[in-house]
Parts: C-alpha cells; sequence; structure tokens
C-alpha cells in the first residue's frame, strides 16, 4: 500500500468546507471511491504501533509518521492512521485530530482533514460509523506546522467523538481526555541538545538539630513538613506528565549527620507483591517497587554506584556496581555485589491490598533512611554542605513507570548521566552566584503537559480523587492502566 499522501493542506482544508448539503451522504459510494484506503489486514509497513483501544469497538493499530522526529515550522508533516474496527459503531461517530504544542495548548484542528473525512454532504466522506468490522482503514492527513509555535516540541493527538462524548480509551497511549497520543516531535531541534543534557536540581536541606521522621510509612512528621520534594515523576522515557503507566508518585527527600531520609508516595490501582516473606534479594523490579539509584561522586560516570528498591511488601533488594550494569549475570543474576548491603531501615504503608485484584486500591508510601556508612566508595560521608551526588527516583510496576529524571533514550534506569543532582545544604548556605548563574534551576518540575485541553464531557475526564483510609494518600492519582510498563527503558535491575 504505497499511495501518496494528499498534495496541499490548503486543498484540503478547502475540501473540508465544501459539499453540498443538499446532497444525502451516501456510504457504499464513499467506500467505493475510497476502496484504496480499505485494506483486508494491516500491512506489514504499518509504522509505529500504538493498540490504542477504544471501548473495545475499534482500535488504532499504529500510525506512520514523516518526518518520524523532528519536524520543521512552515513545513509539512504526514501522518497515515491505521484502524480497525471490531464492532460496528452507531451512526454518527467521527474522527478528530488535534496538534498541540509543549504547554498543551491547541494549535491545529484538523478534523476534517484527509481522504477519509473530507466533507461530503455535510458529513466525513467516511466516518467511523461507516467502517466494517474487521477491515482496515488507512487515514492519511497532510498539515503544515505553524511558523508561529513558541515551544521545542509538538504532539499529535487523535480519537472519535459523537455530539458532546468521546469513546473512551481502554488502553494504549493516551491522555486524560480520551485522546490516543499518536507522535510528539521535535520543532526545529528547538532545546532537544538542551534537553538531552539537562537533569534536574534538588537542593535538601539539612534537618535541624534532633528532628527527624519517625519510620511508620506515613510522611506526617514535622520533619516532612517543608522538606524538599521533587513534585510528580514523569514518564521515564519521555519527561512528560505521565499519562501512560499505571502508576504515578512523588519522592520527600531530607538528611542528617547519620544518613538520608526518603519518603516515596505511590498512586496505583493494583498492589502487587508476589513474593515470600523474608525472601533475600528478590527481583523487585518485575512487580511493584520504588527505587533509588546513587551515584555519590556527582560526575554521573556510573563508577561505584549504588541501588536500593523497596516493594509494598516491604522487602528490599539492594546493590552495588563498579560500572554501568556491571557486574552481572544474565538472565537471573546476581546483578551487581548482592551481598553488600545498604542497612536500610523502611516502613511501608498501604492504601489498598497487596495481591488482591478484586478490589481498589489507592497507592503506597514507603519511608526510608540509609546510613552514610552503607555508602563506603563516596569520596566524603557524610556529603560536605555545597557539594552535589547524583541520585534518580522511580516508582515501577512490571520494570516499566515513572522517574524524577527522565532516561531520554539515553540508556536503562543504570544510566547516572541522567541521575538527577541532589545538592546537600543546610538553612545558612548560600549558592555561589557563578554557580547558581551556571547551574540547571534548583527545581524538580516536569516539562510541560502537552495534553491540557479539556474533556468534552464530563465522563471523559479524571474521576476524582476519594479520601485517604489509612494514610495520607499519594498527591497524585494514578492512570489507568494502558501502554504495557514494560514499554520502557528495562531496568534489569
Amino acid at each position: 500500500m504505497k499511495r501518496a499522501l494528499l498534495a496541499s493542506t490548503g486543498a484540503l482544508l478547502l475540501a473540508g468546507c465544501v459539499g453540498s448539503s443538499s446532497e444525502k451522504h451516501d456510504s457504499k459510494q464513499a467506500a467505493e471511491r475510497l476502496k484504496s484506503m480499505i485494506l483486508d489486514e494491516a500491512p506489514s509497513d504499518i509504522g509505529t504501533h500504538l493498540d490504542v483501544n477504544f471501548e473495545d469497538k475499534v482500535s488504532l493499530l499504529g500510525v506512520r509518521v514523516d518526518p518520524l522526529r523532528d519536524a520543521r515550522t512552515n513545513e509539512r508533516v504526514k501522518i497515515a492512521l491505521f484502524w480497525q474496527v471490531k464492532t460496528a459503531l452507531a451512526p454518527g461517530y467521527k474522527l478528530f485530530t488535534h496538534v498541540v504544542d509543549g504547554s498543551g495548548e491547541r494549535i491545529l484542528n484538523i478534523d476534517n482533514v484527509g481522504p477519509l473525512r473530507e466533507a461530503h454532504s455535510g458529513e466525513q466522506a467516511l466516518p467511523p460509523s461507516d467502517w466494517l468490522p474487521g477491515k482496515v482503514y488507512v487515514d492519511e492527513q497532510i498539515f503544515t506546522l505553524p511558523g508561529t509555535i513558541k515551544t521545542d516540541k509538538i504532539q499529535i493527538l487523535t480519537g472519535i467523538w459523537k455530539g458532546d462524548e468521546r469513546l473512551k480509551i481502554k488502553s494504549g497511549p493516551h491522555d486524560s481526555t480520551n485522546r490516543a497520543i499518536v507522535a510528539t516531535l521535535t520543532v526545529n531541534g528547538r532545546g532537544a541538545a538542551a534537553r538531552l543534557s539537562h537533569v534536574p536540581t534538588l537542593r535538601v536541606d539539612k534537618l535541624a538539630p534532633g528532628v527527624k521522621p519517625k519510620l511508620d510509612g506515613k510522611l506526617d512528621d514535622v520533619a516532612w513538613q517543608g522538606a524538599a520534594g521533587t513534585g510528580p515523576l514523569v514518564d521515564v522515557r519521555t519527561g512528560d506528565p505521565n499519562q501512560v503507566f499505571p502508576i504515578n508518585g512523588e519522592v520527600k527527600l531530607a538528611w542528617n549527620d547519620d544518613g538520608i531520609f526518603v519518603g516515596f508516595s505511590v498512586a496505583d490501582t493494583d498492589l502487587v507483591g508476589g513474593f515470600k516473606k523474608g525472601t533475600k534479594d528478590p527481583h523487585l523490579w518485575t512487580r511493584d517497587t520504588v527505587e533509588m539509584m546513587v551515584d555519590p561522586d556527582g560526575d554521573g560516570d556510573n563508577k561505584d554506584y549504588y541501588e536500593i528498591q523497596i516493594n509494598p511488601q516491604n522487602l528490599v533488594f539492594d546493590t552495588q556496581y563498579d560500572e554501568y550494569n556491571k557486574p552481572k549475570t544474565e538472565p537471573d543474576g546476581p546483578f551487581g555485589h548482592e551481598d553488600w548491603s545498604s542497612n536500610v531501615q523502611s516502613a511501608v504503608t498501604l492504601d489498598g491490598t497487596v495481591d488482591k485484584s478484586d478490589d481498589e486500591d489507592r497507592g503506597y508510601t514507603v519511608e526510608a533512611f540509609v546510613p552514610w556508612k552503607s555508602f563506603g566508595k563516596a569520596k566524603q560521608l557524610p556529603p560536605t554542605i555545597g557539594t552535589s551526588w547524583r541520585i534518580n527516583f522511580y516508582a515501577m510496576k512490571n520494570n516499566g513507570g515513572v522517574s524524577w529524571s527522565p532516561i531520554l533514550g539515553q540508556g536503562n534506569f543504570h544510566k547516572a548521566s541522567r541521575f538527577g543532582r541532589v545538592l546537600w545544604a543546610d538553612k545558612s548556605y548560600v549558592v555561589p552566584a557563578e554557580a547558581d548563574s551556571a547551574a540547571p534551576p534548583t527545581s524538580s518540575s516536569a516539562p510541560p503537559a502537552v495534553s491540557a485541553a479539556p474533556a468534552l464531557s464530563a465522563s471523559a475526564a479524571p474521576s476524582a480523587k476519594p479520601a485517604a483510609v489509612k494514610a495520607p494518600p499519594p498527591k497524585l492519582a494514578a492512570p489507568k492502566p494502558s501502554a504495557p510498563a514494560s514499554a520502557a527503558a528495562p531496568s534489569a535491575p
């Protein structure tokens, strides 16, 4: 199927505005005219597989995008969407496509652009309501990227609507308003190099003498009030606000002369443990866990770094590596020097039930303390005021999930050059002026959301967060399961 995409955006937009409303829409005639766009099965050159499930009625199988990753303003972008109907739809359903910038602002509406969508008799030429179950429909669109874009990326979103409602997306990459995420493109290369090199920085002030958290898994101590926090963790692959993985989370951090205090709040609608009590160094990353990677030197060279994981059962996996992913024995380990012990003390509070799939979970909280003496390969313990370590935090399910600093395709969860910077400070510490001007901002805010447009109806909006049951709940709601978490770069472990 090598059919060329339509040649002119202007012509397509014009076609979307014409058509006699007095003519009756003839779906059979449209299907005959567009028969080259109707296939018996998906072609081998489907491009990027998406597998977006719209209420078990329609699937968006995949997309071909040209250009694939980088777009330029005032130039054309071409896409070919591959749809397949499972169950015939009622009359009235139509396709929509939105192009949004990095802040989530809609910059283009191309609902009626493309052969299947051209306006005929006031209707799209061959809308989803006219599609036959089992057939694959090739939905080609072309648009020119405006020269007024102010952000370094755009996102293409699509879906199916009728009246004031959209078909709900059950799985596959999508935002909270039932729009499938088709593609994310960098614009003019703006910010691409900076984005790949930038990692978040977090200043963590030393606790006052005599103040420290009580390890009960609740994060409600005075010690946590005003503690440094990462803010919402982001999609580990892209750095975007997470709309894909079925977990969300955030992390708080504090320290004193004895060690590091870490508090994870994780939103998770299905808590999975699955390991026997007392198991030593279980492979927690294969199910649900939180994780911290620590490179004490602060240079991100992956020499002599540490890994600590704690799961909802309060089981621990901890190990130390000499260099990036080494030593490691595939497939079952050992991974790193598993005889190393972090001497971590931890407590976990559940808002739900582990390994009970028939109830509704909210998430879990992990409160942990790691003594400085455990990091025996660090240059100085405890660290001196004003020095930085490289650390990353993750909340994981099935070897994928969300992170403080995203990987951005530069390796896996072990890539120390992608770990964030933690600046050890106290209340009196002032960042030197030259360092302050040269360093990245000391904040951890995620990149701007790319899907902030409101839902068409209340039913498309994220569900409201219920009240807490046992512990202060995570501030984020876990998204409904969509793309498999294993789509992220594997931690292994």
